[in-house]
């Protein structure tokens, strides 16, 4: 999908945007200064993901009844999820890999 001019500036207005949030934040600047304070050099690296759809290609919304009947999802960790998952302290049942 080829994007014009103005909406990649957009993009990188809202980059911006965030950008500055968080660097004028004076919770996050205490809290960063707690951690040196604490004796720990820190750096900090946010991802961030944004969807889009022009708004003339999307679809309209649809309705739909909800179903009554209970169903039932399954899905299988990789192990690469699972290690992702430890790094949060998130704890991984095995069953599940």
């Amino acid at each position: 999908m080829e994007l014009d001019e103005k909406f990649k500036r957009l993009i990188k207005e809202l980059g911006n945007a965030i950008n500055d949030s968080l660097s004028e934040s004076d919770k996050v600047s205490d809290v960063m200064a707690r951690i040196r304070a604490a004796g720990y050099d820190l750096f900090l690296v946010l991802e961030v993901t944004i969807g889009f759809n022009k708004a003339s290609e999307a679809e309209p919304p649809r309705r739909t009844r909800a179903s009554r009947r209970k169903e039932t999802q399954h899905f299988r960790l990789t192990s690469q999820d699972a290690e992702f998952l430890r790094g949060l302290r998130i704890s991984v049942d095995e069953e599940l890999r």
